[in-house]
C-alpha cells in the first residue's frame, strides 16, 4: 500500500511515495535488500516504537510519531547495524538520510498521512 506524508499545518509534501508496512511480512522486510532510498520515498511503520538497521546498506533518518502523528523524536543518519527506539511513539517513518533536516521535521511538527 502506498501513501503520502504532508505537513498538517499547510499541506506541504514531506514524502511523495510512502510505503505503508501494516503486514508482519512487510514490517520484517522493511528496507532490507535495497542499495538506497530515493529522497521522495519512505516507509511508514504503524504501531511501532523500535526499529533496527541490521543488514541494511545505507543510513536512514528515523522520525517517531505519536498517536496524533506529531513528531516526538528524530534520529538523523542512523547507520546500519544500529537500534533506535522511542517509547512515546505510536509509529515510525523511515526516510533517506538528510530528509528530516531538509523537510524541517523536528519535535512538535504534526504530519498527516494520506492513503
Amino acid at each position: 500500500m502506498s501513501a503520502r506524508a504532508v505537513l498538517a499545518e499547510d499541506g506541504t509534501t514531506v514524502v511523495e511515495r510512502l510505503h505503508v508496512a501494516r503486514k508482519a511480512r512487510d514490517r520484517m522486510r522493511g528496507l532490507l535488500g535495497r542499495d538506497a532510498l530515493p529522497e521522495d520515498e519512505g516507509m511508514w511503520l504503524p504501531a511501532c516504537r523500535l526499529i533496527h538497521t541490521f543488514r541494511m546498506r545505507f543510513p536512514i533518518d528515523v522520525v517517531y510519531l505519536d498517536e496524533q502523528l506529531e513528531v516526538c523524536k528524530v534520529v538523523e543518519g542512523l547507520r546500519p547495524g544500529r537500534v533506535s527506539a522511542c517509547l512515546s511513539a505510536e509509529s515510525v517513518l523511515e526516510l533517506s538520510s538528510g530528509t528530516a533536516l531538509r523537510r524541517g521535521l523536528r519535535r512538535g511538527v504534526r504530519l498527516e498521512i494520506i492513503e
